[in-house]
């Protein structure tokens, strides 16, 4: 069987599929592993070491990918790529399929079996599987550097012969794995932080973490589906809106990170909010890409609002810590397909729970990929 991981078709993703010690699993079950030359270079992986682990270097062309039994990818595969693979192949990456229903037409136009990343089931056993854990895990913790990095204040508490500089106030809004990474990382930095989320029962995992549960009664539990909030009603988020406007003016950082899945994410922060915040104060919107949760972020920029406010609508965090975020989901996908090696070669069944949640397109037909 043969694995093979082309370079990412955006970029400005400096992330790789699999990293060198995944590799060297592999290829002890028997696979064989291609990697496109200057794949893992952008997130410190050279060439060398994936041939020291095993793998072969094969120039990122489409011809090159013509016999692959399985293509590994961290967003979409390039479109040429796609094309050139046999009928059947398995195609693993995150594809937004709840977010762009299209894609999918597109990859069983293909003829490809696809195994969606952020589909696979929020179950015990699928755990390690779970990439968008992984990935959310880093997203937190890089947003909350980041708003310290922007903010022209100390995040600590500091007594010093000039006087004593109190601590900065942090909100974090959503915890779910971002949120909570997000709270963990600014109490390590010394910010007094506070969290709020619909779902009643994040109260007790934010206050372990030492900060603060705002509560707001919206006439009962907004908690869904997998353990995602779900969508409010529109006097919900009304309410919801009006009575953030005092709690987000006063912070000086605000971490969004309120998504829905297969949604375009909720309006947490609306412009009277923004306009409530002190002049330097900071929003990093992790929702951004989804269209996100304040209502002044542009996707993929930085902004400045006209009270001196600055917001972060950045797209890719986990793309900016590439090492480790290419290592976790490099175990993710390990994780996902070990238990289908057999003999060397991939078989899917399409009886398990985890095949049934992940493919959006082709058949888990339990036959040999």
């Amino acid at each position: 069987m043969i694995v093979a991981v082309p370079r990412e078709s955006s970029a400005a993703e400096r992330r790789v599929a699999l990293v060198p010690e995944t590799v060297v699993k592999l290829v002890k079950s028997g696979i064989d592993v291609r990697i496109a030359r200057g794949a893992g270079a952008g997130a410190s992986f050279p060439d060398e070491t994936y041939a020291a682990a095993g793998a072969t270097l094969i120039d990122d062309q489409p011809q090159s990918y013509a016999d692959v039994d399985a293509l590994i990818t961290v967003g979409r595969p390039p479109g040429a790529i796609l094309q050139a693979l046999r009928p059947g192949t398995v195609v693993v990456g995150f594809f937004n399929p709840l977010g762009d229903p299209q894609y999918v037409e597109t990859l069983k136009s293909a003829g490809v079996t696809a195994l969606a990343m952020e589909m696979i089931p929020r179950i015990t056993r699928a755990q390690s599987m779970d990439a968008l854990s992984s990935q959310s895990n880093i997203a937190g913790y890089k947003a909350v550097l980041l708003g310290a990095a922007t903010l022209p204040r100390f995040f600590p508490m500091l007594t010093t012969a000039a006087g004593t500089i109190p601590p900065a106030k942090v909100l974090i809004l959503g915890a779910g794995v971002a949120g909570l990474q997000a709270i963990a990382t600014a109490r390590r930095l010394g910010a007094v932080v506070s969290g709020y989320d619909v779902r009643a029962a994040v109260k007790e995992q934010i206050q372990s973490l030492g900060a603060t549960f705002l509560e707001f009664d919206l006439g009962g539990d907004a908690e869904g589906t997998g353990g995602y909030a779900k969508e409010l009603t529109p006097e919900q988020q009304e309410r919801q809106r009006a009575w953030m406007v005092d709690q987000i003016g006063a912070n000086d950082v605000v971490v969004t990170t309120a998504l829905i899945p297969g949604r375009k994410a909720p309006i947490l922060i609306s412009e009277a909010a923004v306009a409530a915040m002190k002049p330097g104060s900071v929003v990093v919107d992790l929702a951004a890409k989804a269209g996100g949760n304040c209502a002044l972020t542009v996707a993929g920029e930085t902004i400045v609002s006209p009270n001196g406010v600055t917001i972060i609508g950045t797209t890719n965090l986990p793309g900016t810590m590439p090492y480790h975020a290419s290592q976790l989901y490099s175990r993710n996908v390990y994780a996902l397909l070990s238990p289908w090696i057999k003999d060397g070669n991939l078989v899917i069944d399409s009886n398990d729970e985890v095949a049934r949640g992940a493919c959006v397109a082709g058949a888990a037909t339990g036959g040999t990929a």
